[in-house]
């Protein structure tokens, strides 16, 4: 009888040391090791059912080229992310909190997309559970076959069989091979099924998609090699005292990373949201000080927000600096600029920064209105009508240029502002009209001339 090896894998990256360690020597994680035994034989051999056959070098102006068409899933937000559509053969991963709506976004495909075949495999609930939200979103679809299995050899036998355009998994951490030790949702069962579910989407074509739960931290669990096995990597995100949610494209081998599509969350599911500059300002009231909007780009596509701030003198010997969807170093970075390069005293007061609708701002192109905002709630004036602001702030009090200027202001012109406060750096290629164009050079004269 073969000998067991035994090692201990870390639950946090999958790294496998011969000995048990309280602190991961590669991530340096202390969730702790998990013991895992491997037959001696399983090591060498290929893991992979109907692994691929060895074949020679070829010349790349020898491969030929792919054009196919992708298949639209119908619902026009998901469509945006993927780049047009789902490719044939490749793998997803679509991640997200709990009960964020996964199930229900890969559900409505059926419903906007009734000519597709799909296989739906759930690990988490039955089929009755899922026929009872297929009825609330209004689902009548014949080509939509629901499975409930657990084990991954089972479900790629009948994936084979089947042969349909989409098969979706629900999710990842609830399948297992029964030749890998560990439970499942244990790092090498995860990796493992992924390596075979990738494996099966390359050879027989057919475009697999796998839900992912998130961890405590924020990221997707598993090992980090699962989202370098995939080809695009959906992230579904979402505050439960909002209903919109953002489906945003990570990664993606076939369209633009970083794309974001708008839906919101309804009785009857998750309905698409064409305009979400629409959203995110729609309760903006330029007669309030401390409130400005800023034009910040999601992949692709602009959007306007609105930011707001408040200013009071301190109670503490320490001034509070909070921010809810903004970077609070980049908020201390931008105060002492603005003390420093502009004059204005914050060193007494308590400063909070909130971003409207739970949105959350990364891109420095959102510091002027930004720094705009804290100003106006220090000299509690507000920042004018119709105006939008759109630059980024260096340490010296420059305004940078910032890139896509062009798109930014036409989505202001749009959504009905009459004034853009620019860098002037990006004046020279602007010539939209029916918008009045300000330059910014340094944030003292924006500010001059504001207040």
């Amino acid at each position: 009888m073969a000998k067991t090896k035994t090692v201990y894998e870390c639950q946090s990256c999958g790294y496998e040391s011969p000995k048990w360690m309280g602190i991961c020597t590669r991530c340096g994680s202390a969730e702790g090791f998990q013991e895992v035994r491997h037959l001696p034989e399983v090591e060498h051999k290929s893991k992979l059912p109907g692994g691929v056959s060895a074949a020679a070098p070829i010349l790349l102006s020898e491969v030929g080229s792919s054009h196919e068409d992708r298949s639209p899933s119908g619902i026009v937000e998901l469509d945006r992310v993927l780049g047009g559509g789902f490719m044939k053969g490749s793998f997803v991963l679509l991640g997200g909190d709990p009960g964020i709506g996964k199930s229900t976004l890969t559900l409505q495909i059926g419903r906007a997309n009734p000519s597709m075949k799909m296989l739906y495999v759930s690990g988490e609930e039955s089929p009755a559970q899922i026929r009872q939200r297929a009825t609330r979103l209004g689902m009548d679809n014949n080509e939509l076959y629901l499975y409930a299995e657990t084990d991954v050899i089972k479900v790629l036998d009948q994936a084979r069989s089947m042969r349909p355009d989409l098969l979706i998994i629900d999710s990842i951490q609830t399948l297992y091979r029964a030749e890998q030790s560990g439970m499942p949702g244990n790092l090498s069962q995860i990796r493992e099924c992924a390596l075979l579910l990738m494996q099966f989407a390359k050879q027989e074509n057919i475009t697999t998609l796998i839900i992912g739960h998130m961890t405590k931290e924020g990221d997707l669990a598993g090992p980090k090699v699962l989202e370098h096995m995939v080809d695009t990597v959906l992230q579904f995100e979402g505050d439960s005292n909002y209903a919109y949610r953002l489906l945003r494209s990570v990664k993606n081998r076939f369209g633009a990373a970083n794309e974001i599509g708008v839906f919101e969350m309804t009785d009857q599911g998750l309905i698409d949201v064409v305009n979400p500059s629409q959203l995110f300002i729609s309760g903006f009231d330029h007669s309030i000080s401390g409130n400005a909007v800023v034009c910040t780009m999601e992949g692709s596509r602009p959007l306007l927000t609105e930011v707001q701030a408040l200013v009071s003198s301190t109670s503490y010997g320490m001034p509070q600096r909070t921010a809810s969807g903004f970077d609070q170093r980049r908020l201390a970075l931008l105060l002492a600029v603005l003390e420093k390069r502009a004059g204005y005293r914050f060193a007494d007061q308590d400063v909070f920064v909130n971003v409207a609708g739970g949105m959350k701002l990364v891109e420095p192109a959102t510091d002027l209105g930004i720094a705009c905002a804290m100003v106006s709630a220090l000299s509690n004036r507000p920042v004018g009508k119709n105006t939008v602001f759109i630059g980024e702030i260096g340490l010296g009090g420059e305004i940078r240029g910032v890139h896509r200027i062009a798109q930014r202001v036409n989505e202001a012109k749009k959504m009905g502002f009459e004034t853009a406060v620019v860098p002037e750096s990006n004046l020279a290629s602007l010539k939209i009209p029916e918008i009045q164009l300000i330059g910014a050079r340094h944030i003292e004269k924006v500010l001059g001339l504001l207040f």
